[in-house]
């Protein structure tokens, strides 16, 4: 889970609604890594932007960007290996390398916008899923 802070969830709710609810309109105009954090700026992809400072900017913490890459297993692949005692053959997710170091080194480009786009789906997904289960349950009160 992603954690937003409170500005952040209204920021992509205005953004929600200025695209009348048709995700696919929204896209990640940049990107980047710093040292602690992975920062994308949104856009809608009716409406570009002249500059950055008009886009919406998410600073996600490396630390939850990693587990995002490792709960989606896209920094492993399904294999055969061998059990070392019993001799016998399983399959399994085999790890590439480190969720952040294969996403830096190992992805290819594209690789890498996959990851990012399914990064801004779970966000999106995250925040109307969340918000809808506290306004029904504030509904039931």
């Amino acid at each position: 889970m992603i954690t937003l802070t409170p500005k952040i969830k209204n920021e992509l709710w205005w953004l929600i609604i200025s695209v009348d609810y048709n995700y696919s309109r929204i896209a990640i105009a940049e990107h980047e890594i710093n040292g602690q954090h992975l920062t994308i700026w949104l856009e809608d992809k009716q409406d570009f932007k002249n500059t950055l400072e008009e886009c919406l900017k998410l600073d996600i913490p490396l630390k939850q960007f990693k587990k995002f890459i490792k709960l989606a297993n896209l920094n492993c692949y399904e294999g055969t290996r061998m059990h070392p005692k019993k001799q016998f053959l399983y399959k399994t997710l085999i790890p590439i390398n480190d969720p952040l170091q294969w996403y830096l080194n190992d992805a290819t480009p594209t690789e890498q916008l996959w990851t990012r786009d399914n990064l801004l789906k779970h966000i999106l997904t995250q925040l109307v899923e969340t918000d809808i289960c506290q306004n029904r349950l504030s509904y039931l009160e």
